[in-house]
């Protein structure tokens, strides 16, 4: 008895949109979508920064907000999205310096990070309504930081049901929105100095 997978030798609408040439290949029942953007950050691995030429994070200030993807720039610190999110409205806190450790902060960096985490948090849930949040810093490269040459702290928006299948099982992350619309979003948001004396989460 031959196995029904369910999958059929053409979609419809098919027959309009695909010439003859075909490429070797066995059907499934997978859909996929392609990253290929992705590359060269899995290539590059862990240890590709490793000094303030050539981080990313150092580098990100000397250029536009809308060039790096900046969302706030701070006196010690700045905020930027994650070119790689978790989920849209992934955000990174970085001391300007380049420095691995928290604990190689000063106290002015280290309020001042931790003023731009509760003021990010507070900006994401008016533009996104998201239920939840994951806040922390990857410290070495054996704790999983991505660049670790480069503290920077970690601020994602979570929503029930974000962790289903698609990233555990299937490691893929559908993202909604491009980077730019996201960082403008958050970016026109941000509350102006004088306003965040008076900020609360009501």
């Amino acid at each position: 008895m031959q196995e029904n997978t369910g999958v059929t030798a053409e979609y419809p609408g098919d027959a309009e949109v695909t010439d003859d040439f075909g490429l070797a290949g066995v059907p499934d029942a997978f859909q996929r979508l392609w990253t290929p953007h992705r590359l060269a950050y899995i290539k590059g691995g862990q240890n590709q920064f490793k000094n303030q030429d050539d981080c990313p994070f150092c580098v990100a200030p000397s250029r536009t907000d809308e060039e790096s993807l900046i969302v706030r720039r701070g006196k010690t610190c700045y905020v930027v999205l994650n070119l790689f999110p978790y989920n849209p409205g992934h955000l990174l806190v970085c001391p300007y310096r380049h420095v691995p450790d928290y604990t190689d902060i000063t106290v002015q960096e280290t309020a001042e990070m931790a003023e731009l985490t509760q003021t990010a948090m507070r900006v994401l849930r008016k533009v996104a309504n998201p239920s939840g949040f994951n806040l922390g810093m990857n410290q070495g490269v054996a704790g999983g930081a991505g660049i670790a040459a480069h503290l920077h702290q970690h601020v994602v928006p979570r929503w029930g049901g974000d962790g289903n299948f698609f990233p555990i099982i299937a490691q893929t992350k559908a993202i909604t929105q491009t980077l730019d619309e996201v960082r403008q979003q958050v970016a026109d948001a941000w509350p102006e100095e004088s306003d965040l004396s008076g900020e609360t989460d009501a």
